[in-house]
């Protein structure tokens, strides 16, 4: 029985792509379906989805969009109306998920709370070195972190990564309670939430059509508009950056979010439902 829906955003990156498929290959929870909203219409990850539906190992459903630059809330949007369950799990297309990371968010589930969570951003010469193979011979419980990196880490410290400290998994809650006091906070490509308090604020805002702020500081405010609470799960459902060039924000973001808050209305006109 499927319980949970993983939405992974993707656009161009198969590749990546296929090293998170083979890590939720082994999740500790199997009861999920993967939910692939590609930005795009990339011929590679449609034959890489193709081959993982033969495969059979995993529920995978594909939703794409035309490729007319970035609009990311919008197929996130799709990907939230073709979901099979009342509760939703986000990552990027870039993240490889521990193999506990499902789990972790299972098991820290509250009504009416977010779950945030954090990543590791590994450096360009690990993200190299991480492959399937590795992916699936890890042995997550004893090491804590991927046997590819922390091999490398005593060897290449000046090439490692930045927030080494997201990999490691600590349930004690006193210092649970120091680690995570501040982290509250949606990061977008690590976060859970029952798919009612999306639908009540209507979604991801389409008006937001750049990187940056749409999917995490936009819905985060206006979801504290209708006292939605959040609930750290950082050293808890660890995953791991794939290195790439850094992105951008636009400009216009900013200016648009700033509006929002002026506004403070918690319901977008260009979301799931459209407004007129």
């Amino acid at each position: 029985m499927i319980k949970v829906s993983l939405i992974i955003s993707v656009y161009n990156k198969s590749k990546e792509l296929d090293l998170i498929l083979h890590a939720l290959s082994i999740q500790t929870f199997k009861e999920f379906e993967v939910i692939i909203a590609e930005d795009g219409m990339n011929e590679s990850i449609r034959e890489l989805i193709d081959y993982w539906k033969e495969k059979r190992e995993l529920t995978v459903k594909h939703i794409t969009q035309d490729d007319k630059d970035f609009r990311k809330n919008k197929i996130l949007n799709e990907a939230i109306r073709n979901s099979l369950t009342d509760y939703l799990i986000f990552i990027d297309g870039d993240c490889v998920p521990h193999t506990n990371f499902i789990n972790a968010h299972i098991e820290n589930f509250s009504e009416k709370t977010v779950l945030c969570g954090r990543r590791v951003n590994l450096t360009k010469s690990i993200s190299d070195k991480i492959n399937k193979e590795n992916i699936l011979n890890l042995n997550y419980q004893k090491t804590k972190i991927t046997e590819a990196i922390y091999s490398s880490l005593n060897r290449h410290r000046t090439e490692f990564s930045f927030n080494i400290e997201e990999g490691f998994i600590f349930k004690n809650k006193t210092l649970r309670k120091i680690l995570t006091n501040e982290d509250e906070h949606i990061l977008g490509c690590n976060f859970s939430i029952e798919k009612k308090l999306l639908e009540r604020i209507n979604g991801f805002d389409e008006n937001y059509e750049g990187p940056g702020i749409g999917e995490d500081s936009d819905i985060e405010y206006r979801l504290r508009l209708i006292g939605a609470k959040f609930k750290s799960v950082r050293n808890l459902a660890v995953q791991y950056h794939l290195y790439h060039k850094k992105t951008i924000e636009e400009q216009g973001n900013m200016e648009y979010f700033n509006k929002v808050k002026e506004s403070g209305r918690y319901y977008c006109v260009n979301g799931l439902i459209k407004v007129n």
